[in-house]
């Protein structure tokens, strides 16, 4: 089945380094402009089904063997927090930080003639 595209937004309305709540079809989607790279999550976090892209996009702390397990700030820009219960998601893959075993649905949005793009 070929896939449809489906505008949601003019690009010059998201700056890089913000995000916006869009409506599609019944459901709600935060769109984040990343560094120029646009990318989409559901509002709704799997949790208790918060308003997850209601809540604020920032880095996070991690540690990694090259740094010898030392504390740092990563993926600034990245990551969406929960406004409910403070659960991080990776707004470039869905990814949960904490339970890294849970994804949310992750779309790719690309700019066309202006327009923020989705394929379904």
């Amino acid at each position: 089945m070929p896939k449809r595209k489906h505008r949601l937004m003019e690009a010059r309305a998201l700056p890089e380094g913000t995000h916006a709540l869009v409506k599609f079809g019944r459901r709600e989607l935060g769109v984040f402009n990343v560094r120029g790279t646009y990318h989409a999550l559901p509002n709704l976090c799997p949790h208790q089904l918060g308003p997850l892209c209601e809540g604020k996009v920032s880095g996070t702390t991690g540690a990694r063997a090259e740094t010898d397990w030392q504390l740092e700030w990563i993926h600034e820009g990245e990551i969406v927090t929960c406004p409910w219960h403070g659960i991080e998601y990776h707004i470039v893959n869905g990814r949960c930080l904490p339970f890294p075993e849970i994804s949310i649905r992750h779309y790719e949005i690309v700019e066309e003639d202006g327009w923020l793009v989705i394929e379904t």
